[in-house]
């Protein structure tokens, strides 16, 4: 995949399995593998909640911008 790479975790069963506990739909401990930038609380999401997940991530990817890195 090209940079820039972002990741948002959206909701408590993708995080934590929730009512999907050791499914094949989930997969647990996710963080350990990817970098998490974003955590989306609920299970499903709120609306309210999936934009200030995205305000989080563009406030980051501006901090990053800010600083003068690359992606």
């Amino acid at each position: 995949m090209p940079a820039p790479k972002w990741v948002m975790c959206l909701g408590d069963c993708s995080i934590s399995g929730g009512p999907f506990y050791e499914s094949y739909s989930t997969v647990q401990n996710i963080d350990e593998i990817f970098p998490i930038d974003v955590f989306v609380p609920g299970c499903p999401p709120r609306p309210e909640a999936m934009l200030q997940g995205f305000v989080e991530l563009q406030e980051k990817i501006k901090a990053k911008k800010d600083r003068g890195t690359e992606y």
